[in-house]
């Protein structure tokens, strides 16, 4: 039984101690199939993981922002090849106004970086922020190359969705996706500081700290060193309550049940039509990372390929600390994994389970 067989296998992870909490969702055609915890919330209180644990996992929010856009894509709000500027002046500066939000979900608007003054309180400064990015000088063309933008991202998408709609998307995410899924609770960009008390707590490991190291150095083209997330940065409360679209918080159900009701009805919700599916897990650019040199294959939003091989139109995102979700639209599978060892150096809670649901 597929259920029993994750949770054997999060229950070792834990038992050996190359995890300290683990959630895993998983739905079939709609439906929920598996949902499995093992671990603690908090090391310092031994407080344990719950199906209704938050975890901040990271760019895993990537994914639930891109969701957002297409919900108000389906209902008529924006359209994926309007400028940006169209619904935001400002971004016109420097000769961006013919960007679209199509390039902004497919990382290729060439905005990746963030000036290297850039500090985490500035980062959770939603208004200041958006004025720095408007303000910034492109790249490339956009539409001609990719790189991950990893923190503008977030905020380039979260304010083409409040200029065109007159709410945060945190608001927009909570009104119209979560919801009306039932996960309001569950599925967070901004957790009210008194909702943080729920949240696990992250943790690292002496060895990870060190490669975070240089994973700062490798990522100093385009982010200021204390903006690449580690365990502290996930626990801060500043950044926990802030609108950071990049990343998010969330449990392994409630994302899992983002992406079944892209795919199929839950409960009576869909997220998007068939059609729309259709366009929006497809490949939307192929190309080599302009910064990181790695290929990359990007639907409007998700990564495509590398979080399930075996399924290759599967579409997601992984986090930097080690969770992930994705949907396969060929099994009619949704899937996510949220954990509190923050650990960027390995995958394998993820490569394990992936591989237990790809089989069964």
């Amino acid at each position: 039984m597929l259920q029993q067989r994750i949770k054997d296998a999060i229950d070792r992870m834990v038992a050996q101690g190359t995890e300290t909490g683990v959630q895993v969702s998983v739905y079939r055609h709609g439906e929920p199939v598996v949902e499995a915890v093992a671990g603690v919330a908090d090391p310092a209180t031994g407080r344990p993981v719950t199906p209704g644990t938050p975890f901040y996992a990271a760019s895993t929010g990537k994914g639930v922002t891109a969701t957002v856009v297409h919900v108000l894509a389906e209902r008529g709000v924006l359209a994926y090849d309007t400028p940006i500027a169209e619904l935001w002046p400002e971004f016109a500066a420097h000769g961006k106004g013919a960007a679209t939000v199509r390039h902004a979900l497919s990382h290729t608007l060439g905005l990746p970086g963030l000036p290297p003054h850039v500090t985490v309180e500035d980062l959770c400064d939603w208004d200041g922020m958006c004025a720095l990015i408007a303000g910034l000088e492109l790249w490339w063309e956009p539409g001609t190359k990719t790189a991950y933008h990893s923190h503008t991202y977030g905020h380039i998408l979260g304010e083409v969705v409040r200029r065109a709609t007159g709410r945060p998307i945190s608001q927009v995410l909570r009104e119209e996706v979560a919801g009306p899924l039932g996960v309001a609770d569950e599925l967070y960009f901004g957790v009210p500081a008194a909702e943080q008390g729920r949240l696990a707590r992250l943790e690292s490991t002496p060895e990870v700290e060190e490669a975070v190291a240089g994973m700062r150095a490798m990522f100093g083209a385009v982010m200021p060193p204390e903006l690449v997330p580690h365990a502290a940065y996930g626990n801060r409360a500043d950044v926990l309550a802030a609108d950071i679209p990049a990343g998010g918080v969330m449990t392994a159900r409630a994302v899992a049940r983002m992406y079944a009701a892209l795919l199929d009805e839950v409960d009576g919700v869909r997220l998007v039509s068939p059609d729309r599916l259709r366009e929006i897990s497809g490949p939307a650019f192929t190309g080599t990372d302009e910064i990181m040199g790695n290929p990359a294959t990007w639907a409007l939003g998700y990564a495509l390929g590398p979080l399930a091989p075996a399924r290759p139109r599967a579409f997601g995102m992984p986090g930097m600390g080690g969770s992930a979700a994705y949907a396969d639209p060929d099994s009619g599978t949704a899937f996510a994994v949220t954990k509190n060892r923050f650990d960027p150096t390995r995958a394998s809670a993820v490569d394990e389970i992936a591989a237990i649901v790809a089989e069964g």
